[in-house]
């Protein structure tokens, strides 16, 4: 007799291989033929943007630039400050012996540090470090028995699971666009250096989409014909729609960022404005938490009945949590004493991060590197200084066995002098944890009939518990049934088995 049964089915999103690698880029500038000579460097700042990433049997490959400002010190009796913006362009391609082109891609890439040293007073080398998180995953769809439809008898033991199915994936690239003003009294000679933020990461979704918002905060040092510098902020919206099926509001959903490409330029149609385009791409992920009864093992007391088993990795006890940390600090610099702050390079870096019940402990610095007006013929000079934090997130669920994906975002910051010459520092910093499980389960994906079952011509057996029995074990041995065994020996708790103790199996009779 052919097993007719009932399936369903998961789609399990499986990480494969995780790799954590830095690398190095090189490059030489030449110093255009409209700009003089640099005497020394004053400070460099640089973005990253990543063109395209592609995943190959047993390797990844990058590519990308980092878009660098260059702050120098012009060797001209006036000492100017002036700058260079420059690409560094890189491909990357990274060993992950486990993947496969079929698969997807998850890599953070990180600028932590970046160097430019004088080779003469028309060329500089700049060497850029690049950090990246790679993450390979594998979505499968998975299908298991959930009953039996033609077998009355056939006894099942079942489990109930709490689990992760991935619901699906999208991306969508959209552009922020903007134009920033500048003061009247502002004749722009050059952009100096810029600093680009997302921030205000929000996600809602609606039939079949999800609706992705935030906000690109830009910040702009720029130069003047008079030989002023100044700062400019603005913020422009960044608004999206990633196309996914089936998505309720019930799902989760992981949203990631990336910057691909920034052009920042002067506006040719409009004076005294700077024209500022970032393209951004938008990933997302949608889960559901399910609550799935699966089929561990089973039997039939008439029929020889053989199936199936593999374990399969599943992701369970997947959220997300936001908090923010709010430092706040007063710190004396005698190097800047009272004079004006331009801008403050912000860092923050995870030290120490520890897991406990229910709260996760971040224990970091906090990297500043304050650029200000410098003295005499000095328009600018800089300043590294740290703040040493402690955070904990209250994140209910979460032990030593989760994994704990953790980003970071400055929400804001404010650096203001005081009377005194103490700088007043105030940061906020946007904490986003994602905690999961690896687990393994069970499932059985196929049932059919063997042979005709051996019967024992009985009508009752007696049987004393060995170590390690279950009832389940015990019925499914002898061609009987929990319910019926209870019954006969008076079982409140099937749980409760004490070894050595007389049990009476029933024959089977239907």
């Amino acid at each position: 007799m052919a097993i007719e049964t009932a399936k369903d089915s998961l789609i399990l999103n499986q990480i494969i291989e995780q790799k954590r690698d830095t690398f190095m880029v090189e490059e030489d500038c030449i110093v255009p033929d409209v700009k003089p000579d640099i005497l020394n460097i004053i400070s460099n700042s640089g973005i990253v943007c990543i063109y395209k990433k592609e995943i190959m049997d047993g390797k990844i490959r990058l590519d990308g630039c980092v878009n660098t400002y260059i702050m120098y010190l012009a060797d001209t009796e006036e000492n100017q400050v002036r700058s260079l913006n420059a690409n560094i362009d890189f491909t990357q391609v990274i060993d992950m012996e486990k993947v496969r082109s079929d698969m997807s891609l998850d890599a953070n890439v990180n600028l932590r540090g970046l160097e430019a040293h004088v080779l003469n007073g028309r060329k500089i080398h700049m060497k850029a470090i690049l950090e990246v998180d790679a993450k390979v995953s594998s979505n499968e769809t998975v299908e298991y028995v959930k009953e039996i439809n033609n077998l009355n008898d056939v006894q099942c033991l079942n489990r109930e699971f709490q689990i992760n199915s991935l619901v699906g994936c999208g991306n969508t690239k959209v552009y922020a666009k903007d134009t920033i003003n500048l003061d009247e009294a502002d004749n722009l000679v050059e952009v100096m250096k810029t600093d680009l933020r997302i921030t205000n990461r929000d996600t809602k979704i609606s039939y079949n989409k999800v609706l992705i918002k935030s906000d690109l905060q830009v910040k702009i040092i720029y130069l003047t014909e008079d030989n002023r510098i100044n700062m400019k902020e603005a913020t422009i919206p960044v608004v999206g729609f990633i196309d996914l099926p089936n998505i309720s509001e019930d799902h989760n959903c992981n949203v990631k960022y990336e910057i691909k490409n920034i052009i920042i330029k002067p506006n040719n149609v409009e004076d005294h404005s700077i024209y500022v385009e970032a393209e951004i791409e938008v990933y997302c992920e949608a889960y559901e938490n399910r609550s799935i009864q699966m089929i561990q093992d089973l039997y039939s007391p008439t029929k020889n009945l053989q199936f199936n088993q593999k374990n399969v990795k599943v992701m369970q006890n997947q959220d997300l949590k936001k908090q923010v940390c709010n430092i706040r600090e007063k710190q004396v610099i005698p190097e800047i004493g009272s004079r004006k702050i331009y801008d403050v390079e912000v860092l923050p870096v995870i030290e120490e991060q520890t897991i406990l019940n229910d709260r996760i402990i971040y224990d970091g610095d906090l990297k500043l590197n304050f650029i200000f007006a410098g003295t005499g013929n000095t328009g600018i000079e800089t300043k590294e200084a740290s703040v040493p934090f402690s955070f904990t997130m209250d994140f209910d669920g979460v032990n030593s066995g989760s994994n704990i994906d953790t980003v970071i975002e400055i929400d804001a910051q404010n650096f203001i002098v005081m009377p005194d010459e103490s700088i007043d520092i105030k940061v906020d910093l946007g904490f986003t944890a994602i905690s999961g499980k690896d687990s393994s389960i069970s499932i059985i994906d196929e049932v059919t009939e063997a042979d005709s079952r051996a019967t024992c011509q009985y009508s009752m057996i007696i049987y004393f518990v060995k170590p390690g029995d279950s009832l389940w074990s015990i019925a499914k041995k002898f061609g009987s049934t929990v319910e019926d065994i209870s019954r006969v020996n008076g079982i409140e708790n099937p749980d409760n088995l004490q070894v050595g103790k007389q049990l009476y199996i029933p024959r089977y009779h239907g």
